[in-house]
């Protein structure tokens, strides 16, 4: 842990699990609060969505569809939608990042303004914007 840096950012910060993420979705379509599993997924807008319709049925029923879906899905696809890629090492190798070119950093940095104009101009949600941002400064370092 950084200096700092508080344990809940740091637990924030892991890998998530395809199984927890399952179990929260399948306990959500049982009990009648749902999007815990999206909130665990850092998707926490469709959590308060979940939890501002818990009073329908319409939670419920996505976070069963939603239960089977994380269970059955392949490690390696779950990971590259909900941890970056970067897989929570059961089932899926590591990929180490590649090696970086001084040149780089500059496309990167100008990648980086694109994505913000990106957002800025409603192309792009938060959520997209924030993945493809730490996809990018993964490359650097």
């Amino acid at each position: 842990m950084q200096p700092g840096q508080s344990h809940w950012l740091t637990t924030l910060n892991k890998p998530k699990n395809r199984r927890v993420a399952s179990l929260l979705a399948l306990a959500g379509a049982i009990a009648p609060v749902s999007g815990l599993h999206k909130f665990y997924l850092r998707q926490p807008g469709w959590g308060v969505l979940y939890l501002l319709l818990s009073w329908t049925p319409i939670p419920r029923v996505a976070s069963g569809i939603e239960a089977v879906w994380y269970l059955f899905q392949d490690s390696d696809e779950f990971d590259s939608r909900f941890n970056l890629g970067q897989g929570d090492g059961a089932g899926s190798a590591r990929i180490s990042p590649p090696e970086i070119i001084p040149g780089q950093v500059g496309a990167i940095a100008d990648a980086l303004r694109q994505l913000d104009q990106l957002r800025a101009d409603g192309l792009l949600s938060e959520y997209e914007f924030e993945q493809k941002r730490r996809q990018l400064l993964d490359r650097i370092g």
